[in-house]
């Protein structure tokens, strides 16, 4: 089996689903305008929980980063 260093989107497999996805977006773009645009307000507001999920990952609120930001700082808990 012959494997590309790019990956697949670089291989001919991967060329070939790229232009599926560009001409069935293209399509979806000219027969339903009107549907996308109708639901582009919801779309923005759907965006708005899944940006808060997404841009806080790895965030600790509360007692846990307060006693990293001591330990980063040189307090009582460092070593």
């Amino acid at each position: 089996m012959n494997k590309h260093r790019g990956g697949f989107w670089l291989s001919a497999r991967g060329m070939a689903a790229l232009g599926l996805i560009a001409a069935a977006s293209y399509f979806l773009l000219m027969e339903h305008r009107d549907h996308l645009l109708a639901f582009l307000p919801y779309a923005i507001l759907l965006a708005c929980p899944f940006m808060h999920l997404f841009m806080h990952h790895g965030r600790h609120h509360g007692v846990q980063s307060q006693e990293k930001d001591k330990h980063d700082a040189g307090g009582p808990h460092a070593h």
